[in-house]
């Protein structure tokens, strides 16, 4: 039988580290809003309205100070310009001319993590399902379908095996079409189901047809699957977070190779041909891409030497050639609306 005074020591050292996670929280709260409010206004629009009328980009900013994390509207012809900041405040974000889907985490003592449709105010419409730590989002080109991908185990995707996602299709109603972790994953013509089979990063063709990221055994593949037949069926090896280009006949990509454990590559795969083209970021990219139009993929990047959780999106040609440009500063998840 355990003693009392061993008891009322356990009851001690649980009360010391519940505090002290607290007053850790407290703390890191505290000196995050004083990073904030110590660095310089960002320029802000208030046309945010008229701006969804016409070709925007949307995404969340991470500019320090008043708006960080929350999702902001540039125009299409000015994307480095001034910000018109909405109210939805999101750790990933996508849009089109219909809807926006924002992935968000409330993080306290305990977090909890939300994936939520936006509607034409920015304001949450209905809640979509979001089993852990977001990942990755996606919109139908008519919205009427969105993919969330969260972490359920790990929190990275740079230790293979070391992680487990769960990524579900549902109508953006907020009906369930299917966790596609479900669905047949078909190998070489054969349907193989392993039990460390992950799936994610869907980029969708049509209400049907999609593109999303399997992997097991180490290995990882560029899938395409159906809803309606709930299979996925492997295309190429080491392709992970695929984007659909405009015209349907693309994929980007990022790549592994031969880099270190945690690093990618940018490419494009050409569905027709086959042909690869490694593109011209150099710099490691964990992020799944968008097309800003049929010869440009854009991308999040964390900024190098940054002390704080600052990241700028970055564009570059999607035939290979040219260099990578910055093409919005403090931004992070950038959607194209047209």
């Amino acid at each position: 039988m355990i003693s009392r005074s061993r008891i009322y020591a356990l009851v001690a050292i649980v009360v010391v580290v519940v505090l002290g996670a607290s007053g850790y929280v407290l703390y890191a709260r505290h000196s995050q809003a004083e990073a904030r409010e110590d660095a310089p206004p960002v320029p802000v629009r208030d046309d945010l309205t008229a701006l969804r009328s016409a070709p925007h980009l949307v995404f969340r900013s991470t500019a320090l100070g008043q708006g960080y994390g929350q999702v902001a509207v540039v125009p299409l012809s000015s994307p480095d310009g001034p910000r018109a900041i909405t109210p939805a405040s999101c750790d990933r974000v996508y849009a089109t001319a219909v809807d926006a889907i924002c992935l968000s985490a409330e993080r306290g003592l305990v977090t909890t993590y939300k994936a939520a449709l936006l509607d034409a105010e920015w304001a949450p419409s209905h809640d979509l399902p979001l089993a852990g730590i977001p990942s990755r989002a996606r919109l139908s080109r008519d919205g009427s379908l969105a993919a969330t991908t969260a972490f359920v185990f790990g929190d990275s995707y740079a230790s293979p095996g070391q992680f487990s996602t769960r990524t579900v299709v549902s109508r953006t109603d907020g009906t369930v079409v299917g966790d596609i972790e479900q669905f047949d994953l078909v190998v070489d013509g054969k349907v193989v189901n392993p039990r460390d089979k992950n799936l994610w990063g869907v980029t969708f063709a049509d209400n049907d047809r999609f593109y999303a990221t399997a992997a097991s055994g180490g290995k990882t593949w560029l899938v395409e699957g159906s809803l309606s037949a709930k299979k996925v069926t492997t295309i190429r090896e080491d392709v992970e977070c695929p984007s659909l280009s405009p015209d349907g006949t693309r994929v980007a990509f990022k790549k592994h190779g031969d880099l270190p454990a945690g690093k990618w590559r940018l490419a494009v795969y050409d569905l027709r041909s086959g042909k690869e083209s490694l593109l011209a970021e150099e710099r490691s990219v964990d992020d799944q891409a968008v097309w800003l139009d049929d010869k440009t993929v854009l991308y999040g990047l964390p900024r190098e030497g940054a002390d704080t959780a600052t990241s700028d999106v970055w564009s570059v040609p999607a035939d290979g050639t040219g260099a990578a440009k910055l093409l919005i500063h403090d931004a992070w998840s950038p959607a194209v609306v047209r």
